[in-house]
């Protein structure tokens, strides 16, 4: 079959199914935005990005969506007269609007849609954080108004595939029927423990499994990912362990949710509101780091702190679990159904920052005891998340089935 994905940050989610799908014989193609220079497993096209829009207000996401979606059924048109490209199946994310226009370009097609996450006002992330949270029927409509390319996209699928079963709850009765859950894998082979792991930081200690280290990773520090929860247990954490070391791994950037008030990052919000109480000697932030010295950090952290608000899982959550690290996550409703408290790892209120540095320190002070854990974890994500064995052969299935 002729197959083409369109992502604006391709390979993104199709990691590993693009080229697993290549490798089968299918004809493979990705369509991807014009200034994403990721390396790709597959050929790749790009598209123009469309001028800034000039709506403001509700429809302003709308309004971005559907112009993206143009610019990227103007180019799928380009390809279709001049290399007479016709595929079998179309697979894209949502998240943008890329795909609300290509059934017009292939209406033969399948068209298949990555559904990870539908924006509610209430009772998911958006007013989930009191201390963020701004209450008000402007701020509720701007939500409800972000939901609704994402619901087109799959509205206009053929099928669509989450990675979780609680995103594809966040979406829609009627939309829902066309969820498939499959994950896009953990490559268990390549993330599992190694008591050899060694990180050498930029003030020239060297980190070795054994010791008392703390890691915290995301892509970047901000409150949506519990940033704020996880520096307020610090302080704590670091008196009563003094040989306790934290790593932590992420951008200043923006990714989800509103932008700090003022010129100062997340992260140095803060740092600085806890900097009088903690041993910056001690508390080492690396910003983005290369793959293997991030897989590294997980594998020699005594304890891995992970929080979410109710939004999309992270990857690290789970290669974490993979690498045998103890975690602590919070009771949220993404990290639950993942980590069952006391089995394979443990659970704290995601705001209870005296719970969040008791477990911290127990974790610290205890290292055998969560050995049970740590193998519960890693069993876990080989059982039900493992990418070569069980999540590809499903999303290879998932796609061929729609041909």
């Amino acid at each position: 079959m002729k197959i083409l994905f369109v992502h604006q940050n391709f390979p993104g989610q199709f990691l590993h199914l693009a080229p697993a799908l290549a490798g089968r014989g299918h004809d493979v193609l990705a369509l991807t935005a014009q200034n994403n220079r990721r390396p790709a497993p597959v050929r790749v096209l790009r598209y123009r990005l469309p001028p800034a829009v000039e709506t403001k207000g509700l429809a302003r996401t709308y309004a971005e969506a559907t112009e993206r979606a143009a610019s990227v059924a103007r180019a799928c048109a380009q390809l279709a007269a001049q290399e007479n490209y016709a595929p079998d199946i179309v697979f894209g994310h949502g998240g943008w609007g890329e795909t609300l226009f290509l059934r017009e370009v292939w209406p033969a097609a399948r068209h298949l849609s990555y559904a990870e996450f539908f924006y509610h006002s209430t009772g998911l992330d958006t007013d989930f954080d009191p201390e963020f949270r701004r209450p008000s029927l402007p701020a509720q409509m701007a939500v409800t108004a972000r939901s609704a390319h994402l619901g087109q996209s799959v509205l206009q699928a053929d099928a669509a595939l989450a990675p979780t079963v609680w995103q594809a709850s966040t979406f829609p009765a009627g939309l829902r029927e066309k969820i498939t859950v499959i994950h896009d894998g953990i490559d268990t082979d390549r993330v599992r423990p190694d008591a050899s792991a060694r990180l050498d930081l930029p003030d020239g200690r060297i980190l070795r499994a054994g010791d008392e280290v703390i890691s915290f990773v995301n892509r970047n520090l901000e409150p949506y990912r519990g940033y704020h929860v996880f520096m307020r247990a610090l302080p704590a954490v670091l008196a009563a362990r003094p040989e306790a070391q934290v790593v932590i791994v992420g951008g200043e950037g923006q990714s989800y949710g509103p932008r700090p008030a003022g010129p100062l990052s997340w992260k140095r919000k803060f740092l600085d509101e806890v900097a009088g109480r903690i041993d910056p000697a001690r508390v080492h932030f690396l910003g983005r780091v290369p793959y293997a010295q991030y897989l590294s950090l997980i594998q020699l952290a005594r304890v891995h702190a992970y929080l979410s608000y109710p939004f999309v899982l992270s990857w690290s959550l789970l290669e974490a679990m993979s690498a045998g690290a103890c975690v602590i996550g919070s009771r949220t409703p993404p990290v639950e159904e993942v980590i069952e408290d006391g089995r394979n790892g443990r659970l704290v209120d995601f705001f209870d920052i005296a719970g969040w540095s008791a477990a911290l320190i127990d974790a610290l002070e205890n290292p055998a005891r969560a050995d049970p854990m740590r193998l519960a974890a890693r069993a876990t994500v080989v059982e039900r998340y493992d990418l070569k064995r069980i999540c590809l052969p499903r999303l290879v299935d998932f796609v061929e089935a729609t041909g």
